[in-house]
């Protein structure tokens, strides 16, 4: 491929990466935010619980209806419109049209992978030019593994670790583990954006290997007239939450790039270990806001 087409194919490869995993992330965030504010709402029905016989007032229709609305619903103003979102504990079918919020997560991840594959896999920058401790197809090899790797070890984790704070801090360790792998085997840029495919892999399969098809099997028993297993739906919104903490630090290792103090640095293990955590701790208070 010559250099004139090479760079144009990674300008729209780049452009669609970049505003696919707007999207993405926005929608994430959106329903992050959203489950927040129904969260809010219930918390403040509990409190609200009258506590001796002479606090419950007689049935009034219409405040009684007014009340109700407003423990269910979220409202909105946007773009000139308002909004009212109902919230669903146990879901019921509708006539509607139901919508998948799911290319977002296949359109950013594949058009990440080819970006990656162009500028590290076949333009050999994955490893360095000189001193390299692996030749070019053993790294292609490593980096293919390692991300295989990463998804397996992480979906079995949260298959089986009954303990959401060990589950997190064996992550971390893993992480660690990998980013060392990554420096050591990889060029600075080349094992930053290697941690970001990893990453980058298991949000996209936890969308579509783990949320999808709980959310089909849901929809599906609905239709049959049989009530859906919620715990199924429990956990597909925990692998959502892994996804709104895992995609702040890959937001940075996807420009990180522009900033050589980062992964040029002697010490670019611990900076991408300290990013990371940094990103997770981000997560944390955006989730709140």
């Amino acid at each position: 491929m010559s250099a004139f087409l090479n760079q144009w194919l990674e300008l729209i490869l780049r452009w669609i990466h970049v505003f696919a995993g707007i999207m993405w992330v926005g929608a994430t965030f959106y329903f992050t935010w959203l489950d927040g504010r129904f969260t809010e709402l219930e918390q403040k029905e509990k409190k609200k619980k009258p506590t001796t016989a002479s606090e419950i007032l007689p049935f009034n229709p219409q405040t009684e209806k007014k009340d109700v609305d407003e423990k269910h619903v979220v409202w909105m103003v946007h773009s000139g419109g308002f909004y009212l979102v109902e919230k669903q504990k146990n879901p019921k079918l509708m006539t509607q049209t139901l919508h998948w919020f799911k290319w977002e997560a296949a359109i950013t991840w594949l058009s990440g992978f080819l970006l990656f594959a162009l500028m590290y896999y076949q333009r050999g920058n994955l490893i360095d030019f000189e001193g390299a401790p692996i030749g070019k197809a053993a790294a292609i090899w490593l980096s293919l593994g390692m991300i295989a790797a990463g998804w397996l070890a992480y979906d079995l984790l949260w298959k089986f670790c009954p303990n959401e704070w060990a589950g997190i801090f064996i992550c971390y360790g893993l992480m660690m583990a990998a980013a060392y792998v990554a420096c050591h085997y990889f060029s600075g840029g080349g094992a930053y954006l290697q941690l970001g495919a990893m990453m980058g892999t298991i949000m996209a399969a936890n969308v579509w290997m783990r949320i999808l098809p709980a959310q089909r099997r849901m929809v599906a028993a609905l239709k049959a007239g049989t009530p859906p297993n919620l715990d199924e739906g429990a956990r597909a919104k925990a692998r959502s939450k892994h996804n709104t903490f895992i995609i702040v630090p890959v937001v940075f290792i996807m420009i990180s790039n522009h900033y050589p103090v980062t992964y040029g640095s002697p010490n670019k293990w611990p900076i991408l270990c300290g990013l990371v955590l940094a990103g997770w701790i981000a997560a944390k208070i955006i989730r709140k806001a």
